[in-house]
């Protein structure tokens, strides 16, 4: 799927740069850049809906003692 952006030209230029010299094209590390940046995104954004409905108390929280005891981990 094509898609484009806009970048800052001393972005642009790091990875002219970098494809340049590697020899690899700047497509293949826009899509590695995204890739590896994906997962973080996702991870943080996630976290913090999952944070804000614990504040709002629309998320239910256990305490460990409460999950160890679950698990039979205290005996």
């Amino acid at each position: 799927m094509p898609t484009s952006i806009r970048l800052a030209p001393e972005i642009e230029q790091r990875l002219d740069f970098l494809a340049a010299n590697t020899g690899r094209t700047k497509a293949y590390y826009l899509r590695e850049i995204i890739e590896r940046g994906l997962d973080e995104m996702e991870d943080y954004y996630l976290a913090a809906e999952v944070l804000e409905r614990v504040r709002k108390g629309q998320e239910q929280v256990y305490s460990s003692a409460d999950v160890r005891k679950d698990l039979g981990l205290d005996d």
